[in-house]
C-alpha cells in the first residue's frame, strides 16, 4: 500500500483547524462548511487536540451544555493519535480500527501536514480496486 503522504498530496494543502479558545458552536459551523467530521485544534502551529462530531454529541448534546458558551479546549480530544507521512494506508486503517477513531493527523516530527480520514483511505482502496479491474478487463479482452 501507499504512504499516507500520497493521500495528502491530492489535497490543496489547507490545514482545517480551530483554536482551543474558539467556541464549540464556531467549530460546528466550520465542520458544516467544510463538510468534514473533525478538525485539528491548533495553538499557534502546534497540534493540541482534535475536535470531532463525536466530541460534540457526547460532551455537549448528551449532557445539555451550551455550544455557544463552551470552548473547544473544554471538550476536545487531547490524547491525539497521529501518524507519520511514511505510514502506509494499511497501517493507518489498522490503527483507526484498533483505536476506534475515524481521523488521523499526519505529523512530520512536530510539523502538522494535514489529517486523513477513514473515508480518504476507503476512497483510495476503491480507486485501486477499480484500476485493477480495468487492467484485468483490458488484459482479458486482448
Amino acid at each position: 500500500m501507499k504512504p499516507v503522504s500520497e493521500l495528502l498530496d491530492k489535497r490543496d494543502g489547507t490545514l482545517w483547524h480551530v483554536r482551543p479558545d474558539d467556541t464549540v458552536y464556531a467549530a460546528l459551523e466550520l465542520l458544516a462548511s467544510y463538510e468534514v467530521g473533525a478538525l485539528m485544534v491548533m495553538d499557534g502551529g502546534r497540534l493540541v487536540g482534535v475536535f470531532s462530531e463525536r466530541d460534540y454529541t457526547r460532551k455537549i448534546a448528551l449532557v445539555g451544555r451550551n455550544s455557544r458558551e463552551t470552548r473547544v479546549a473544554e471538550i476536545m480530544t487531547r490524547n491525539v493519535v497521529t501518524v507519520a507521512p511514511k505510514t502506509t494506508t494499511t497501517e493507518a486503517m489498522a490503527l483507526m480500527s484498533e483505536k476506534k477513531i475515524r481521523h488521523l493527523p499526519v505529523l512530520d516530527g512536530t510539523t502538522v501536514l494535514g489529517m486523513i480520514s477513514i473515508r480518504d483511505i476507503m476512497d483510495d482502496i476503491i480507486a485501486d480496486h477499480e484500476s485493477t479491474i480495468a487492467h484485468l478487463e483490458s488484459y482479458i479482452q486482448s
